[in-house]
């Protein structure tokens, strides 16, 4: 189990550049991927996206990658646009003339879009070769963040998980308890109509007619059955959030009829326990892959 959180960062020095390379991620139903790069490497942000959306280390979740660099002994050229320039310098001439404010000047100027343009040199083979090994360490590193914190949540939902079993137990036990008593009330009911004059088969008949209504035998097992899957799920490697989240959801489906059948306090203790862990882990799961 791995948690959608995750974080890595590594920084390389060489002779002619310094790299930071820095990757975190979030919950998000989907896989989605924002990559901040430097404006000369746009070229590889399709390279970079497909390298990590195709990474069995990612399922889903909101990631952010982030790389910074600086070029110590880049050659590169710098243009001015004098058009450009000459456009932006007339327009303030006169905005300052209207206003009685002093004229731009240069150093103002060469600040605006499209007046001083960079070309730096682009070797692409080059930058994927200095990246790739980057990336690999900071995946691993990212990785065993989430293998990490999917630990710790796996816990949490595994202590969830003996709290229900714990509750099905009880409710295995008392479930006799419950059909006697509701037999036991069908009975005082007859008496209380009929004055001890009625056909004790036809209690028998009728109260067998609602017990299969009202028994929740038929629940139990459903929701024993669901709780092996679960913990079966929970032990699996890859994306299983989503199947854990509707496994979730039907074992919330059975905790929420044997409710509305239960006419013994004990019980409907129980089922109180048993939906609050059941919110719980359906809390933690939306944290995990």
């Amino acid at each position: 189990m791995k948690s959608m959180t995750g974080y890595a960062r590594i920084e390389k020095q060489a002779e002619d550049y310094s790299l930071l390379f820095e990757i975190k991620s979030y919950n998000s139903r989907y896989l989605d991927i924002y990559i901040n790069l430097p404006f000369w490497l746009g070229g590889l942000e399709s390279f970079i996206r497909t390298y990590f959306s195709s990474s069995s280390a990612i399922f889903r979740g909101k990631v952010e990658i982030n790389i910074r660099i600086q070029n110590l002994k880049s050659d590169f050229t710098v243009h001015a646009n004098t058009h450009i320039a000459r456009m932006y310098a007339n327009a303030l001439r006169n905005l300052s003339r209207d206003l009685n404010l002093t004229e731009p000047t240069l150093a103002q100027i060469i600040n605006y879009e499209g007046v001083l343009e960079t070309e730096i040199p682009f070797d692409e083979e080059k930058w994927k070769g200095i990246l790739i090994p980057v990336f690999e360490e900071a995946f691993t590193k990212y990785d065993n963040s989430k293998k990490t914190e999917g630990a710790a949540i796996k816990t949490d939902i595994q202590k969830m998980i003996s709290k229900i079993d714990d509750v099905l137990e009880h409710i295995k036990n008392e479930s006799p308890k419950m059909e006697a008593m509701f037999r036991n009330n069908i009975k005082a009911k007859f008496k209380e109509l009929f004055d001890n004059n009625y056909d004790e088969n036809r209690v028998y008949q009728e109260t067998a007619a609602l017990l299969v209504r009202h028994t929740i035998n038929e629940e139990i097992v459903r929701l024993d059955s669901h709780l092996s899957s679960l913990k079966n799920e929970i032990e699996k490697v890859g994306a299983i959030g989503k199947r854990v989240d509707f496994i979730c959801q039907e074992i919330n489906r059975e905790i929420n009829t044997i409710g509305s059948k239960n006419q013994m306090l004990e019980i409907a203790q129980d089922i109180i326990y048993a939906k609050d862990a059941i919110e719980n882990i359906r809390e933690q799961i939306r944290n995990v892959e």
